[in-house]
């Protein structure tokens, strides 16, 4: 049984819930196009040279979070976290070990994940 008067479209009453969706969708830190492109591609060469096995994307409403897994039942090796409310201090992109030691930290993505990609690291 609907409340809905015969008249009402049914498009429109989800078209108007969709505004609400979409704002709490938008409070979430997520990380953009190059940002994942950069990070996915140090994935796939660590997966390639059998270092990496698996990973999870998290966006929080604080911030987003990459996790690299060594193997799928442990605990992540490296977090590469973007934290907007850095952005002005120590820098929003920051990479975390297994132990919670911030490993480097800084304002370009680029910089901060030389400290996990040995290729360029050593020249």
């Amino acid at each position: 049984m609907s409340l809905m008067s015969e008249d009402a479209d049914p498009s429109e009453q989800h078209a108007a819930a969709r505004p609400a969706a979409a704002n709490a969708q938008q409070s979430r830190v997520t990380f953009n196009r190059l940002e994942l492109h950069r990070i996915l591609n140090l994935y796939g060469r660590m997966v390639a040279d059998g270092e990496w096995r698996d990973y999870a994307i998290d966006f929080l409403k604080d911030r987003a979070v990459f996790s690299v897994y060594r193997r799928a039942s442990e605990v992540p090796i490296y977090r590469i976290e973007k934290d907007p409310r850095l952005a002005r201090k120590q820098g929003m992109y920051s990479v975390i070990s297994a132990t919670g030691l911030i490993l480097r930290r800084g304002h370009e993505l680029e910089r901060v994940l030389l400290v996990i990609d040995r290729k360029l690291a050593v020249v």
